[in-house]
């Protein structure tokens, strides 16, 4: 009888290692390894042995295959979705809730995802029977929020709420109501009897996610799975989860404002990068239809250092203010700071402002924010924050009605940017006057003012037309009108 041998996995990770570490080689995290036995398969040698005899034999002809089909046969299905109730929640979906799906859904504690799922819920029950797992919370707590959210007992008949942790209670109800869409929340608090780890584990973890996989396919159950995240943001558990499931929302917001992003990082029945823009308010969470005007500031007053783009999640344009600040430094080293801006991003348009248009920020600490708190990594929003610096240093105001769109270069060039045509027309929706654009695209005006420009230093000057800017070397008098 072959010995039974066991393997430590990361719970953070997912990495596996043939003996005990107290911190993972893989992700650095400390105390996270757990020991989970080596299952033993059996091999049939006789089987082996008779396909590679198959293999090695010489062919008289061309094979004829057996299970495979061509994409010619190969019949056409159309993917029918369902409207989850939630406009911005279809749109992050690809147009609605396909039917055996499954959708891993993960954000930090207190964003928001149980009230969203218990809001779709609401809204689901009216139409077909909806099954809400609530394994973190008993029944009467889901039933306090519920009432906080709204939802009325007389019309909840087909609205079931199951408080089980056992996944084995869960694949029964599932198989005995199969309800057209169903919630487990979450799937870190399930565990499966016959599997000698504790809850929320990678084994677990993966094993019943596989579970529930195999009965939604089977009976066609679109199914919403939560998912803690890591202290790094990134859903907890395997990477494998990730890749089982079709697709992979993240919650996200600032915990001190109201307004939630979510986004879709993984989509196999639509786009990736896709938004949908909610409100937290004291009834649950309300849809915005019109997410610029979070992320716009007063256009009525005019502050030094701030610039407008406009930035593309997915396929919706979004109308951002970028705020800067450049002050003299007390340290020996300037600060950077960024919010809502990569960092990384930043430092390279600041050394291509010192280096390429002479503003000495060498000196100087730096400070740039996106209003709002939206993360914009694009490189569409370089110009942007460009033209935001130079105008917190010469403390100058930039044309309210004016939005930047262009990615800067390393020789100062202004680069082409994406879906410049959709970027256009929401700023021409929301009143712009003025667009300052790469020159090596040629795009309809939309009724405004197109700027084409080819530098750096061309977009400054027609951003901020009373300061006059000279290429030099770095100095404090580089600048002087």
């Amino acid at each position: 009888m072959a010995k039974a041998k066991s393997r430590y996995v990361c719970n953070n990770c997912g990495e596996d290692f043939p003996q005990m570490y107290g911190k993972c080689p893989a992700c650095s995290s400390w105390g996270t390894l757990q020991e989970e036995p080596i299952p033993i398969i059996s091999t049939n040698t006789n089987a082996i042995a008779t396909f590679s005899h198959l293999g090695t034999a010489k062919s008289t002809g061309k094979a004829k295959p057996r299970e495979s089909l061509t994409l010619s046969q190969i019949t056409d299905n159309d993917q029918a979705r369902s409207p989850s109730g939630y406009e911005e929640l279809d749109r992050v979906l690809g147009g609605g809730i396909v039917a055996g799906s499954l959708v891993l859904i993960g954000g930090e504690p207190g964003i928001g995802k149980s009230t969203l799922l218990l809001g779709m819920a609401q809204k689901l029950m009216s139409r077909y029977p909806t099954l809400y797992v609530c394994a973190e919370e008993s029944a009467q707590q889901v039933k306090l929020r519920s009432q906080r959210l709204g939802i009325l007992e007389e019309n909840s008949e087909d609205l079931y709420l199951l408080a089980e942790t056992d996944l084995e209670t869960v694949l029964r109800e599932l198989q005995s109501l199969r309800p057209k869409v169903a919630v487990i929340d979450s799937i870190q608090a399930l565990y499966f009897s016959n599997l000698n780890a504790a809850p929320g584990s990678v084994s677990q973890v993966r094993e019943c996610t596989a579970a529930l996989m195999r009965v939604a396919k089977r009976e066609n159950i679109s199914l919403f799975i939560v998912g803690h995240v890591t202290k790094e943001g990134s859903i907890a558990g395997p990477k494998v989860l990730e890749h089982m499931v079709d697709t992979v929302l993240y919650f996200e917001g600032d915990r001190f404002a109201t307004h939630r992003l979510l986004r879709s990082v993984k989509n196999r029945f639509g786009a990736t990068q896709e938004i949908g823009v909610f409100e937290m308010i004291d009834r649950g969470l309300r849809e915005v239809s019109n997410p610029s005007e979070l992320f716009l500031g007063n256009r009525d007053e005019s502050v030094p250092g701030t610039a407008t783009i406009v930035a593309c999640e997915g396929t919706r344009p979004i109308v951002v203010e970028l705020q800067a600040l450049v002050s003299p430094t007390s340290y020996s080293s300037p600060r950077r700071t960024t919010t809502g801006i990569e960092t990384n991003r930043f430092l390279q348009i600041l050394a291509v402002l010192e280096k390429r248009i002479g503003i000495p920020l060498s000196k100087l600490d730096a400070y740039v924010a996106a209003a709002g708190g939206l993360n914009v990594a694009e490189p569409a929003v370089d110009l942007g924050v460009a033209i935001a610096v130079a105008a917190s240093f010469r403390d100058r105001t930039v044309d309210p009605r004016t939005v930047m769109i262009g990615e800067v270069g390393l020789g100062g060039q202004v680069r082409p940017v994406s879906q410049l045509d959709m970027r256009l027309k929401e700023a021409a929706k929301l009143g712009f006057k003025r667009a300052i654009i790469p020159s090596m695209q040629v795009m309809q005006n939309y009724g405004m003012e197109i700027v084409p420009v080819t530098k750096v230093l061309d977009a400054i000057v027609a951003a901020l037309p009373r300061t006059k800017f000279e290429v030099s070397k770095p100095s404090d008098d580089s600048l002087d009108e």
